[in-house]
């Protein structure tokens, strides 16, 4: 893999964090930028058991990017989010994953709105 598509890579994965933070209000970050393994996801968040696999590129072959999303996944709910140039992160995911992935977010949703009340109501020191 040549430089340019792996600065693009690593642009994507931040892109694609910027993106879950701002719709999830939750942690994200570039998984090898923490922990530095080829095992790592491309991006680690505060939603449990969920592996993104993030694809930045003009063409992408679904299957084949899902298959390795899986193989990745441990388990984890895989997720594949793709951008071309110009157009708007998708998210791909299996339709048998999606109950477990609304589970998922609503609880990660629901801790993070519990915890964010319950430091407002901490008294200041």
């Amino acid at each position: 893999m040549g430089r340019r598509s792996l600065t693009k890579g690593k642009r994507g994965e931040r892109e694609a964090a910027a993106e879950i933070r701002r719709l999830f209000g939750t942690e994200a970050a570039r998984g090898r930028q923490f922990c530095g393994s080829p095992d790592s996801p491309d991006i680690r968040t505060g939603i449990p058991d969920v592996h993104f696999e993030v694809k930045r590129c003009e063409s992408l072959s679904v299957y084949p990017a899902m298959q390795q999303a899986q193989r990745d996944a441990n388990g984890q709910v895989p997720i594949v989010l793709h951008r071309k140039n110009n157009k708007p992160w998708l998210a791909i995911i299996p339709l048998e994953d999606l109950p477990r992935l609304i589970r998922l977010i609503a609880t990660t949703h629901e801790q993070t709105h519990h915890n964010r009340h319950a430091e407002s109501q901490l008294p200041e020191v």
